[in-house]
């Protein structure tokens, strides 16, 4: 039988990636720490039944579940939020003061990095749920095509080929919002 405090030791390490792919799921904040939280008294029931030793892709596919579960309970079927405020902005960062010599961006690198970003997650945010957590799964997460299929409970070929028509979709939603923005820049 499993201590409990193992279950602690182990899935609090993946607490963040837990929170990431719900929240990309849901779009928002709070239904997102609502899953998870109901995820993890999930998987505390079920540890004793955890076969293996790798925590991850099982707690990972406990949230997804939950998460869709969510999704059809409230039946979110146009679920789209803005993503300036997707993601914790640090103002103490704005606030420094950048030197030449620094081995940091400058200060105009960052500012057009965030702005890549931002086309990024808006053209991320418009992708079906589907494809939008292969994406976070491999691009944000770094598992591996088999942990994927695991989480997402599909063959690797699958994962393959949603990963591949979800980078596919990235770019055609990411082509006008750079252009709009090069016309901007004019």
């Amino acid at each position: 039988m499993a201590a409990p405090r193992d279950f602690e030791r182990l899935s609090l390490a993946h607490l963040d990636a837990a929170y990431n792919l719900a929240y990309w799921l849901l779009r928002d904040r709070d239904d997102a720490q609502d899953v998870v939280q109901d995820a993890y008294l999930r998987a505390f029931r079920a540890y004793d039944g955890l076969a293996g030793e790798d925590i991850r892709p099982w707690l990972l596919t406990i949230v997804r579940n939950v998460a869709y579960r969510w999704l059809s309970a409230r039946k979110r079927t146009a679920n789209v939020i803005s993503f300036d405020s997707a993601l914790p902005h640090r103002d103490d960062e704005d606030d420094r003061v950048l030197e030449v010599a620094s081995e940091h961006p400058s200060a105009e690198e960052q500012l057009l990095s965030r702005a890549d970003q931002r086309l990024v997650r808006s053209a991320l945010a418009e992708l079906p749920p589907i494809f939008r957590e292969v994406i976070v799964l491999r691009e944000f997460e770094g598992m591996t095509y088999q942990q994927i299929a695991d989480v997402t409970g599909v063959p690797i070929g699958t994962v393959m080929s949603r990963l591949a028509r979800a980078r596919d979709q990235l770019r055609d939603r990411l082509r006008p919002l750079l252009a709009q923005e090069s016309r901007n820049a004019l």
